[in-house]
């Protein structure tokens, strides 16, 4: 994508409604439209969503593409796309927007402050769609299912509030189920290497994303872990 696009898709995000930015990791606050600064913290359902319905945060979340599809399957639920690439949250927002998903909202963070934007108990769920698996074992502490992370999410979770992870990356998955087997505060509610291999057991894995099915075409495994922190 050229600079001259990137540009154009920052200043839209700007106006859009439906996005909440924050500029300095340093400094972590919001601001929506035109930069008006906006604190949030607690008061997505009041201010944002007005209603109060559960709040689902899909984390690293791309485009949107599985955010916009939960929201459209759950209409009596708030979904919550993070992510720190501007360029793809623009595609998410823009579609929330001509679908009138009002369901749909989009955080531009890093995920490090997550808990800098929401309070204690205000978030239902979180699903981590195919994240970065840092194949590094030096970057390991920044893969989303670390233990920082997972001590971050039990921060705005409700009690017994589930996370759920899909990848493609067995390095992950493994990642994963050995950090869930060594915290003593988790409940590893279910696992599998090969979803596809038998019926689904959650209606919301039916959910394909552009690069799952770039992974699928490649005869990758697509794996998943449901816990609750």
């Amino acid at each position: 994508m050229s600079n001259r696009n990137k540009l154009g898709r920052f200043a839209d995000l700007e106006t859009f409604p439906n996005v909440y930015q924050c500029f300095d990791a340093k400094k972590p606050e919001l601001v929506g439209v035109n930069r008006e600064p906006i604190d949030l913290k607690g008061k997505w359902k009041l201010l944002h969503f007005k209603n109060e319905n559960p709040i689902t945060l899909e984390l690293a979340c791309g485009g949107g593409e599985y955010t916009l599809n939960l929201a459209r399957q759950y209409p009596n639920r708030n979904f919550i796309g993070v992510d720190i690439k501007g360029a793809r949250i623009w595609k998410g927002a823009r579609v929330a927007l001509r679908e009138n998903l009002a369901n749909v909202a989009f955080l531009r963070t890093q995920i490090e402050r997550i808990a800098y934007f929401f309070d204690k108990d205000e978030i239902d769920e979180i699903w981590i769609t195919f994240p970065d698996p840092f194949l590094k074992e030096s970057k390991s502490n920044r893969r989303l299912t670390a233990s920082y992370f997972l001590d971050e999410y039990r921060k705005i979770l409700v009690p017994q509030g589930i996370v759920q992870l899909k990848t493609d990356s067995k390095e992950l998955y493994d990642f994963t189920l050995e950090v869930l087997g060594e915290d003593q505060k988790t409940n590893l509610l279910y696992y599998e290497n090969d979803i596809y291999a038998k019926p689904l057991e959650f209606p919301e894995l039916e959910i394909k994303t552009h690069y799952e099915l770039m992974h699928l075409a490649e005869g990758r495994k697509i794996k998943f872990i449901r816990f609750i922190l």
